[in-house]
């Protein structure tokens, strides 16, 4: 039976990943600061632990894995990641998880390690049209990234690449795209757009007013986790190192994203645009490469997936009445 460990088992795309290891047979490690807060993880093992420290690194690395999944990082939405107070934590958090996953599971002769880098690496220059952004893999350097977190991800692409160069440790990177979906934080300041808008609807009665950060016409995509999953194995099994963009081409402004969820939930909503962080003014998947290395690409439609998202969303705003 193969062996994985999930670093950030307790959050949301780790949580995804667990189950969905689980279900190819592997046995499973987990690792995070806490639980998962939204369902039962069927891990083999689920061990609480910061893995800014050394010692508990060494400590869930103890064995050579198959596989190992980085996800671990200090994470939020746009509210976390760009209001700049977050920074410095941010910064040193992700970077320490990074720096001792990368040593340890060189040390003990790691199979194969996935780290998961973002989109917010890409440079800002690039994505100031909201109706044209440039997010080819190739478009990463001269770097200058809108954010310390996104900083930090391309960082710790170059730190992966590195150990594979100097050391051979064998790894698998992609970039995310804005993953959402159910069992994923959706209130308390953390979660983003696409739970921040499902929240907002469910809240808000037919014919009300919801808030949106900026005046809306920011552009993105978002893809849906198992859509997002599916590529991670992928990219995986493959022989293709990566950087590669793990994201959807269906891109939509956050103004429209708030209409789709109204028009999900049945509602006549208005919306009220105000000052807030926002990033860059456009951002969308580029997925030639993964065509080309893969021969597959996520095509689930936007709506399928904010469909579901609403749904749970719903079902947890309900709860807290």
């Amino acid at each position: 039976m193969k062996k994985a460990l999930v670093c950030g088992a307790g959050g949301f795309i780790g949580g995804h990943l667990v189950k969905k290891l689980k279900n190819e047979g592997f046995w499973v490690r987990g690792v995070d600061l806490k639980h998962h807060e939204y369902t039962e993880l069927p891990a083999d093992e689920f061990i609480i632990g910061d893995l800014t420290d050394p010692l508990i690194v060494n400590k869930v690395l103890d064995i050579s894995f198959d596989e190992v999944y980085q996800l671990a990082a200090d994470m939020g939405g746009a509210g976390y990641l760009f209001g700049g107070e977050n920074d410095a934590n941010v910064m040193h958090n992700s970077g320490a998880i990074n720096i001792n996953v990368a040593k340890r599971a060189t040390d003990v002769g790691v199979k194969k390690l996935f780290y998961s880098s973002s989109a917010c690496m890409y440079p800002a220059y690039n994505q100031e049209d909201p109706d044209n952004p440039n997010c080819s893999e190739s478009s990463a350097y001269p770097a200058a990234p809108d954010s310390e977190y996104g900083w930090e991800k391309l960082f710790s692409e170059r730190l992966y690449l590195s150990f594979y160069r100097n050391y051979g440790l064998n790894v698998r990177i992609a970039r995310f795209h804005n993953i959402f979906g159910i069992e994923g934080t959706w209130n308390g300041g953390k979660e983003k757009a696409p739970a921040a808008m499902c929240r907002k609807v469910s809240e808000t009665p037919d014919g009300g007013t919801i808030e949106v950060w900026g005046d809306g016409l920011q552009t993105r995509s978002f893809l849906y986790v198992d859509e997002c999953l599916e590529g991670v194995r992928r990219l995986m099994d493959s022989d293709f190192m990566g950087p590669v963009n793990i994201g959807s081409e269906e891109m939509i402004s956050i103004n429209g994203l708030a209409q789709l969820v109204a028009e999900i939930a049945g509602k006549k909503i208005n919306i009220k645009n105000i000052s807030g962080p926002i990033g860059v003014r456009g951002r969308n998947s580029d997925n030639r490469l993964i065509k080309e290395k893969l021969g597959w690409a996520p095509s689930a439609t936007l709506k399928e997936g904010i469909t579901k998202t609403f749904i749970w969303i719903n079902e947890q705003v309900k709860k807290q009445k």
